[in-house]
């Protein structure tokens, strides 16, 4: 008999962005596990991020139940609507100097809406998935966060009615790194803090993505804590792809100011001007909403005539970009609160067996999962010459038709073996 499991996100399709990713895949094979997966979400949520591709991912056979939410941003979007869609995808740019609007919607943001802005729907989730869960025999309910107000309705679901509660964290909560810029008063800091606390030690068991966070957390609570990464769907890797002609360096997702590497543009800047036959050869691909500030320091860099900038594309596009690519790039803020930041795309990269090239704080996990795999090279900010030393060498490769990875223990970051982790679990 199929053990069921109440699945309680925010983001599901029609949403994109790697939020949605890491829950639809999980229930894509847990059926697989001898587990029957019940999906809740919004029924009117505000996705500021829409991919309809991932509709058709969504399995035939899955239950999924859907309640009306009220948000703020959809309220605030009428008046202020530049102003509300950046903050609706939980991003804080400096882009540029911000606005007396942007600063006061901030304000609100991080001391009226604690944890966040879904928070209004926690109390009427909890009174209708109350009759759902004792109308279904629910043993078992899953809570995924961010948005960190999903494991609010875990915690009083477990007290009202008793269930086994596991609480998956795909990011940090107060320890996360756009959360200094909050302009948190010290009583919504406490509020945080708190609220953090009381998921953790009320939790059957804690999921986090990352071991930096598997770190953090256990010394916070006494509850298990299980590191189940993001993972690879293997049915999307499938088909062949022919490389791009060009020597293409490509990045996919957002880039914004805060992870702009200055650092990497230098150093194509100089193998432009020093390496005969790459300006010929050399294409930067970015795929995804790239910022001002990026953009002003490629001009300055002279590469803008190298830039291949495609836009945000649908999931199943951003595959097709990966796999052509002659090199694959990875970048994360360089800070203390990013090194147990994992981006999903890191595992979509492996299973494209392109070179890596990743550039981030001088610890990382990151760091750790090229080296085991051998699937590319990790570099902090500071790295000029080993990062110009690499680049220089993919491309001497490229120019032999040579470039290639011979990676290993990628199987265990398919989505496939990481929901086995998880049925186990459950």
């Amino acid at each position: 008999m199929q053990k069921k499991a109440l699945i309680i996100a925010y983001y599901w399709p029609p949403a994109g962005g790697p939020g949605v990713q890491r829950w639809l895949k999980f229930v894509k094979y847990l059926q697989d596990y001898n587990v029957e997966p019940i999906v809740y979400v919004p029924e009117n949520a505000h996705y500021p991020i829409v991919d309809d591709s991932l509709i058709d991912e969504i399995p035939e056979s899955i239950k999924v139940i859907k309640h009306p939410i009220k948000e703020p941003y959809g309220i605030a979007n009428v008046f202020f609507k530049k102003k509300t869609q950046t903050m609706s995808k939980g991003i804080i740019t400096t882009e540029h100097k911000q606005s007396f609007i942007e600063k006061l919607l901030l304000f609100i943001r991080g001391n009226f809406f604690i944890p966040d802005a879904r928070k209004s729907w926690v109390k009427p989730s909890v009174a209708f998935l109350k009759d759902v869960i004792v109308r279904e025999n629910i043993e078992t309910i899953i809570t995924t966060g961010p948005p960190h107000s999903m494991h609010l309705i875990g915690l009083h679901l477990k007290h009202k009615l008793g269930v086994k509660w596991l609480a998956d964290f795909r990011d940090p909560w107060t320890n996360i790194g756009y959360h200094k810029q909050l302009k948190l008063l010290p009583f919504a800091k406490k509020k945080h803090k708190r609220l953090e606390q009381h998921v953790l030690e009320e939790a059957n068991r804690v999921i986090v993505t990352s071991f930096a966070t598997q770190k953090e957390f256990s010394q916070k609570t006494k509850v298990p804590i299980s590191v189940i990464t993001n993972g690879y769907d293997t049915e999307m890797f499938q088909d062949n792809v022919t490389l791009d002609t060009k020597f293409s360096i490509s990045h996919i997702g957002s880039l914004l100011s805060k992870r702009n590497p200055e650092i990497l543009w230098k150093v194509l800047d100089d193998l432009l001007k020093n390496i005969e036959g790459f300006k010929a050869d050399f294409q930067l691909t970015l795929v995804g909403h790239v910022g001002e500030e990026v953009l002003k320091s490629i001009q300055k860099n002279n590469l803008t005539n190298y830039l291949n900038s495609a836009g945000y594309v649908k999931h199943n596009q951003s595959i097709t970009y990966q796999k052509k690519s002659q090199v694959l790039l990875l970048l994360e803020i360089d800070s203390v609160e990013t090194e147990a930041i994992i981006p999903g795309k890191l595992f979509e990269y492996l299973a494209s067996q392109r070179p890596i090239v990743a550039i981030g704080p001088k610890q990382s996990d990151v760091k750790t999962i090229l080296n085991d795999t051998q699937a590319g090279k990790y570099f902090s900010y500071n790295d000029y010459n080993a990062l110009k030393k690499t680049i220089l060498e993919h491309y001497k490769a490229f120019k032999e038709d040579s470039l290639q990875v011979n990676s290993k223990h990628i199987e265990k970051y398919s989505r496939k073996a990481l929901t086995k982790a998880l049925s186990e679990l459950i």
